[in-house]
């Protein structure tokens, strides 16, 4: 008397589940890295946006003085600069040079970008 019963056994659903096991602990730590990747990119980005709409406030009005970056400002309003609210940005103007300073409340890097024309650490 032979059984034609059709299914898994307990052991080949055991190897499965041990498989995906393996896998999900692969790629649950490279898949964090990459997220704090994004957001540190992000944090990167926004430094570049502030910089740039500080330099336009600077084309018309001859000084970095007076651009309100808080909550995106006149920056936003007259040169569309948008604020991320998970990104602090910190920003010290002087008559002919900034500092800006930024960082992603998820993300594990500071950037700084000392200006005009300055490279972003």
């Amino acid at each position: 008397m032979t059984r034609n019963e059709k299914g898994f056994t307990l052991i080949e659903l055991m190897i499965v589940i041990a498989i995906i096991g393996i896998l999900a602990a692969i790629a649950i730590p490279q898949f964090s890295a990459y997220r704090t990747r994004g957001y540190n990119a992000g944090a990167e980005s926004q430094c570049r946006n502030v910089a740039t709409s500080l330099e336009a406030y600077f084309v018309d009005n001859d000084t970095y003085v007076g651009a309100s970056t808080a909550d995106g400002g006149n920056l936003a309003t007259t040169y569309g600069l948008t604020v991320d609210p998970l990104i602090t940005v910190t920003p010290t103007l002087a008559a002919d040079a900034y500092t800006i300073t930024a960082v992603h409340t998820r993300g594990d890097r500071t950037y700084t970008l000392t200006g005009p024309g300055g490279q972003i650490q």
